[in-house]
Formats: C-alpha cells, sequence, structure tokens
C-alpha cells in the first residue's frame, strides 16, 4: 500500500500561482481526492504541527485542526465545516465569522456555509490582499449562480481531480523552464507523435481501471477492501454532500441511479431508459443527475457542433467521474473485464476521458471537451478544442490491432474542423505508434502518462 500523500499533484503548481494574485482561491473537487493533501504538500512539510489547537473567532472557540499552515512565506489558520460548531457559527453570523478570521485563513467545505460567500465578498471589497482565504469545496459552487456571482473576479478557481495515471505513475510535477508541463495533450495539439514501438498494457490496463484514482481506496489492499470504500463512498456523498445542497427528502434512489449510470458510461445519454427503472418522473431524474454532477461523481459531455454540418447528434454522453467507482458499483474485477469486451469498451472510454480531463487541470491553456456523432454513426469518442482556435480527436480502442476503418470519424472530424484541426488519435493497447497520414496517429495508450520518446 502506498501513502497517497507521496504522490505528485500536478494542480500544485496553478495553486501556487492563483495565490500570488488572487484574493480567494477556491479548490474544488470531490471529496477524497486529496484537497487537502495538496494544501498541506504545498507548505513545508511540517506545515501541520500543532493538532488539537483552538482558534476563537467571534467569541466561539474552534478546534482547529492543524495551525499554523504555512504556504511559501503565508500563514493560514485552518478551519473545517465539516466541524459542527464552526459551521453553526458561521451560519449565525457569516459576516462576523469571516471579520473574527486571522489575516489568512483556509476554509474546507465551504460548500455547507453558503453565506460565507457574501461575507468572503463584503471582506475581500475591504482588502484586496492577494492569498488572503483559501477555500474548498466538494461540490461546484460554479453552478450556483448566486454564490459564483456573489466572488466574480475575486476568487480563482482550482479543480482537483482524483489522482491521473501521470501521476501515479510517480513522474515529478516539476515543469519545464518556461512552467509549462510537456505531455500527451501537447503532442496531440501539436502533431507529434514519432513512431516507435511500445510494450502492451494487457492486464495492467485492466487493473489500472478498477483501480480508479482516489488516493483513499489505493491506500488499501486491491479487490474486496478497495471496492468496499469506494461502495462506502457513495452512500456517504449522499448522506452529506447532496443532501446539504437539495431539498430532496429521500435520497434512497441515488445510490441505484450510480449503480445504473455505471453500467452506461460512455453512452449516449438517455433519461427515458433510466426513469424506467424507478417510480419517478423525468423531471425527478433528471434533477437528480444534476446532483450527482454537482458533487462530481458523475459528468455530461456535450456533442461538438459545427457550422458546417447539419446532421449531427445533439445528444450528450453520460461518464461516471472516476472508473474504479464505476467497477466497485458493478461488483466488476480486472478478471471480469476480461471476460466481457463490451463492458471493457465502455469503461476504457471513461478511463481515457477523465485521464485527459485530469491533465487538462495542469494544462497551460483552456481546453473543452465533447464528442461527436453524426447521423451516419461516424463518432469519435472525445473531441477536444483549445481556446477556440484548435480541435483534436480521440478515437479510444481496447483493441491492439488499429485499421484504416477505425479512423472514419476522425476523418469526418478532420473535415468539418478545416484549418483549425490539429490531430487525431486512435488510442489502442499496442505495441506501436505510427502515422496514418493527414495528421492521424495511431498510439498506444500507455502514450497518455508515458510521454517519453513523443515529446521533447
Amino acid at each position: 500500500m502506498t501513502n497517497p500523500a507521496l504522490y505528485p499533484r500536478y494542480a500544485e503548481l496553478r495553486l501556487a500561482e492563483a495565490l500570488e494574485d488572487s484574493p480567494v482561491v477556491l479548490i474544488q473537487g470531490p471529496r477524497q481526492c486529496g484537497k487537502t493533501t495538496l494544501i498541506r504538500v504545498l507548505g513545508s512539510p511540517d506545515a501541520l504541527i500543532s493538532q488539537g489547537a483552538y482558534l476563537t473567532v467571534n467569541g466561539v472557540r474552534l478546534t482547529i485542526s492543524g495551525i499554523p499552515l504555512t504556504l511559501g512565506t503565508r500563514t493560514y489558520s485552518y478551519v473545517t465545516f465539516d466541524d459542527d460548531v464552526a459551521r453553526s457559527a458561521a451560519e449565525a453570523d457569516p459576516i462576523g465569522f469571516i471579520a473574527g478570521l486571522p489575516e489568512r485563513a483556509a476554509l474546507d467545505e465551504v460548500q455547507r456555509v453558503p453565506a460565507i460567500f457574501t461575507a468572503l465578498k463584503l471582506a475581500v471589497d475591504r482588502d484586496r490582499t492577494p492569498g488572503r482565504f483559501l477555500l474548498t469545496g466538494s461540490t461546484n459552487v460554479l453552478q450556483t449562480p448566486n454564490l459564483a456571482d456573489s466572488l466574480a473576479g475575486r476568487m480563482e478557481t482550482v479543480r482537483l481531480h482524483p489522482l491521473a495515471q501521470r501521476e501515479l505513475s510517480g513522474q515529478p510535477a516539476a515543469p519545464r523552464e518556461d512552467g509549462r508541463f510537456v505531455g500527451f495533450l501537447d503532442a496531440l495539439f501539436e502533431g507529434r507523435f514519432a513512431t516507435r514501438p511500445a510494450e502492451r498494457l494487457g492486464p495492467e490496463l485492466r487493473e489500472r481501471i478498477v483501480d480508479g484514482g482516489y488516493p483513499a481506496a489505493l491506500a488499501r489492499r486491491p479487490g474486496r477492501r478497495r471496492a468496499a470504500w469506494y461502495r462506502d463512498y457513495v452512500e456517504a456523498q449522499v448522506q452529506r454532500d447532496v443532501r446539504d445542497i437539495s431539498r430532496i427528502r429521500t435520497l434512497e434512489a441515488l445510490p441505484r441511479l450510480m449503480r445504473l449510470a455505471a453500467v452506461q458510461t460512455a453512452t449516449l445519454l438517455n433519461v427515458s431508459d433510466l426513469a424506467r427503472s424507478f417510480e419517478l418522473s423525468l423531471p425527478t431524474i433528471r434533477s437528480y443527475l444534476e446532483l450527482l454532477e454537482r458533487v462530481f461523481l458523475l459528468e455530461r459531455l456535450p456533442p461538438w457542433h459545427s457550422n458546417r454540418l447539419s446532421r449531427l447528434i445533439k445528444t450528450p454522453k453520460l461518464h461516471i467521474g472516476d472508473t474504479g467507482l464505476a467497477c466497485a458499483l458493478m461488483g466488476l474485477d480486472a478478471a471480469g473485464l476480461e471476460r466481457d469486451p463490451q463492458r471493457l469498451g465502455a469503461l476504457l472510454e471513461t478511463f481515457v476521458f477523465q485521464e485527459l480531463r485530469r491533465q487538462a487541470g495542469w494544462h497551460d491553456a483552456p481546453l473543452d471537451f465533447f464528442h461527436y456523432r453524426d447521423k451516419d454513426q461516424a463518432e469519435v469518442d472525445i473531441v477536444i478544442e483549445r481556446g477556440g482556435l484548435q480541435v483534436a480527436g480521440v478515437e479510444v480502442k481496447a483493441a491492439s490491432t488499429v485499421s484504416e476503418r477505425d479512423f472514419r470519424g476522425l476523418r469526418r472530424l478532420r473535415d468539418a474542423s478545416g484549418e483549425r484541426f490539429a490531430s487525431g488519435v486512435v488510442l489502442h493497447d499496442g505495441e506501436i505508434s505510427a502515422s496514418f497520414g493527414d495528421h492521424l496517429y495511431a498510439v498506444p495508450i500507455r502514450t497518455l502518462w508515458e510521454p517519453a520518446g513523443n515529446v521533447p
């Protein structure tokens, strides 16, 4: 078993940069993905040195998880709103609570006290010192307009995902001299895939899919213990964060909905199919899906569009947030994936999509993700736009061989994108990276996290 704190987190650079010029920095991502660990690692090795210390805010004595928390030259007081006293005090008098904090404060799980955002706005408008407040949140507060708008222009958001495969491989997070990380996404948009041999992943690929990327799960023994963590995690999310952000009294359907979503990952979203398994209306199922998206358990991948084409399918795809979670909910292990090629294909597509989403978190340009499908059934699993100026496509195959027909959807995407098209890649579990001409490549899946030889 591995100590989760030892994994490099590439988002560390983005967080450090944000603290240099933004009054409020929010790290948001699912619970247990490593947000608090990232804060601690960014500081000195002895950053949290006084467990069980106290802080008095507005006359209320709060237990502090660790004080001081040192990030560079800054010292932060750390308060978590998972603590009942801290949460109650902030809810009762959010303005007084913020006013009573020291010069810099780290506030954990801020989504549990929505009123705190208005209080933060008032405090920041009086003092815009960079890096004054460091927040973490386990729900997507940007999907709550009143909360997001209250700190517009005052807050930078750093999205943290479960561990990427490149982080799990232990590659150091040190960037190049120009401050950029270089990896698969750079090669994709620059069309730089060298012809070279590679070893098949084989069983290792199925194991990576089943393992997922949550640090606490990976700290357990593979198999039953790890799967049990994932199942308990879903239940805890429903009972804590989903209940906090919804007015739904009975949430028993949500774990079951998650299991159905796991079965349908990487497919076109069909709310009617999901609703048929419940005695619930379509609007209710839609609202449940939105709740699961807000806590980062599910993700909708919108369809790519182009003015050049009128025959595009406009339905989003559904992806579960982590393949380890999906496999645990379906009771699948690596051997089970080997026996079920269709399910392996769907989970591998989600695995690649989530890996690319995680790498996008530290990419130096904004990236938007889509899928492509037209009414002739030509499709591209993942379409990525960089800054609205470039388009690239990724098709995913569990097989070890690639043929010309595997590029059908990528050619359609290339023709529709015109000069914006950067490259198209068929990812496969084969033994060679090779060009198929006209900016199209067959590339081994392991290149996602082992880019040496493709990228300088």
